[in-house]
């Protein structure tokens, strides 16, 4: 079977396994969310942190419980970092350094997992099991309880209540993530992906050297790891250690894991607000660019210039050359787009213009199909700016969803845009400019500039992958690529959640023979148009000094 042919059957059953699970998972998770019933274990943890699950809340006092919950998990896993030599399982290792623990307590709290660490080597069995895994859980729980929010703000009328977020927040652990990161830790075990808690073995390779090797509780954490958008991997290699992914069929799950929930989720959002269309039109609209992506960087790796690139049939340097190009090529748009810092390759070996695809897709806010609950509100506030700009287009105040979208809404949807970009490029600029920053660089000129801007990007985006090419782990990099994660995962929460109660104050406006119809293949396009224009007006002058200038001189 030819390269190009495995390829192409490896998108079709991964495109055919999500349609396949698209109803019957979104049409679940829309049923957990709009339960009455609590589960026996879910009202043991609602006495056990005093919560009330039936007690309505406003967006401001939703989102005090997000950042309560939010900062006591932070400081639990940093003091857990610091402390991990004292605890049993510690395999030996030293404490992290405060700056460290500072950036990785940030990005898991985040669900960005970024690591300029490495994990087979610094972090202990209660660090990886207590302290990471868990946030993987709850992190994700958090960003899918604030889509949900801003769904019963376009669902809901005349009311200011969001819902009760702790609630949403143990729901969408007990009753979706555990479940399914359950199955897929099975599946993955049976795949041989490890799952122990053994020491440290030490071996002789075949050379003669010595090589120390770090068992683990891999497949639970890696289960979970893709599933809740998170990418903090066992070991340093991530998804291309083979006791992380150990085949091919492996390697196509963990790619379904990221994309299954946030490809669902419009599927929730469509069950919710009481027409499945509206769900598929943004269902749709991730589903192009994504595609589009994939297309893209596939041909792009396959027609690489250079010598070496057409003996090998690709650019195989820093790729897994266990599944091919192709494998990771998919990997790579999937976890770019999916808020994932999971990867199977090297994003630094790419082409120029593969490694502009890549950046591009986590620019775009990453909600095509974006992170577990943050793509869906990215995909919805964009929804909102498209129905701005038809509105100016025939001078009507917009309308989505039988809600006015006024001069308030706007401007709280213009802010939620501007966070991240701000974040982008005043710490590219910093880290450029600063000593500190161009200290720990190991490349120049474009694509030097390519690997810092693509880690404010990751940060600030709560994406988690790395170009690599620098030192990463510096107090420099640790503190300021820390603060993107916490403020890029946050501000926006504040803006999305102010949005929510606003829409649910109104009254439904009735449609008119004027009202756009936003579930129509054309509001489809528009909402694809709009997402690519405003990004791209925001982000050329930096793509274009960095993988543009890279790739148009290769």
């Amino acid at each position: 079977m030819s390269p190009v042919l495995a390829d192409v059957l490896q998108v079709t059953a991964l495109i055919g396994a999500l349609a396949l699970v698209h109803r019957p998972l979104g049409d679940y998770m829309a049923a957990v969310y709009s339960s009455k019933r609590h589960l026996r274990i879910e009202k043991w943890i609602y006495r056990s942190v005093g919560a009330n699950p039936d007690a309505e809340m406003r967006w401001p006092a939703y989102l005090r419980g997000i950042l309560i919950f939010s900062a006591v998990g932070t400081l639990f896993l940093y003091v857990l970092q610091r402390v991990q030599d004292k605890l049993p399982l510690s395999l030996g290792f030293k404490p992290i350094t405060p700056d460290q623990a500072f950036n990785t307590a940030a990005s898991f709290i985040a669900n960005t997992n970024w690591q300029s660490y490495s994990g087979e080597v610094a972090m202990s069995h209660v660090t990886q099991t207590a302290g990471l895994a868990v946030q993987n859980f709850v992190s994700a729980a958090v960003g899918m309880a604030v889509a949900v929010a801003l769904v019963r703000g376009f669902a809901r009328s005349r009311t200011g209540d969001l819902g009760n977020f702790w609630s949403d927040l143990v729901r969408g652990t007990v009753r979706i993530l555990i479940p399914l990161s359950l199955i897929a830790a099975i599946i993955l075990v049976a795949c041989g992906a490890i799952q122990n808690f053994g020491d440290i073995h030490h071996i002789t390779t075949l050379t003669g050297s010595k090589q120390a090797i770090s068992p683990g509780a891999v497949a639970s954490q890696e289960a979970i790891k893709d599933l809740g958008t998170n990418g903090g991997g066992f070991f340093n290699a991530n998804s291309a250690h083979p006791f992380e992914s150990p085949n091919g069929l492996s390697n196509l799950l963990e790619i379904f894991l990221l994309l299954v929930i946030p490809f669902s989720m419009p599927r929730t959002f469509g069950k919710m607000v009481g027409s499945i269309k509206q769900g598929y039109a943004i269902v749709a609209a991730m589903g192009i660019v994504w595609f589009g992506a994939v297309i893209a960087v596939t041909w792009l790796e396959y027609a690489h210039p250079g010598t070496a690139s057409h003996l090998a049939g690709g650019a195989m340097e820093g790729k897994e050359q266990r599944f091919g190009e192709g494998a990771s090529s998919l990997f790579s748009v999937s976890t770019t787009m999916t808020s994932t810092g999971s990867v199977n390759s090297f994003h630094d070996s790419f082409s120029g213009l593969s490694g502009g695809v890549l950046l591009l897709g986590m620019m775009l806010g990453e909600i095509t199909p974006g992170g577990v609950g943050s793509g869906l509100y990215g995909m919805l506030i964009m929804a909102i700016i498209a129905v701005f700009l038809a509105g100016l287009m025939v001078g009507r105040t917009p309308e989505y969803l039988g809600k006015k979208i006024s001069t308030r809404e706007i401007k709280l949807a213009a802010c939620y845009i501007l966070i991240t970009p701000a974040l982008v490029l005043i710490g590219t600029a910093m880290a450029i400019a600063l000593p500190d920053g161009k200290e720990a660089m190991t490349n120049i000129g474009a694509h030097g500039f390519s690997e810092v801007l693509y880690a404010y990007t990751s940060a600030s985006n709560n994406n988690g992958s790395a170009f690599a090419g620098f030192g990463a782990n510096t107090p420099f990099f640790n503190t300021t690529l820390g603060l993107c994660m916490l403020l890029g995962r946050f501000l926006p929460m504040v803006f999305v959640l102010a949005l929510a109660g606003s829409l649910a104050e109104q009254k439904p406006v009735p449609e008119t023979a004027g009202t756009l119809r936003t579930e129509k293949p054309l509001f489809t396009g528009l909402l694809v148009g709009t997402l690519l224009i405003v990004t791209g007006l925001t982000f050329f002058p930096a793509l274009a000094l960095g993988p543009l200038a890279e790739g148009l001189s290769s």
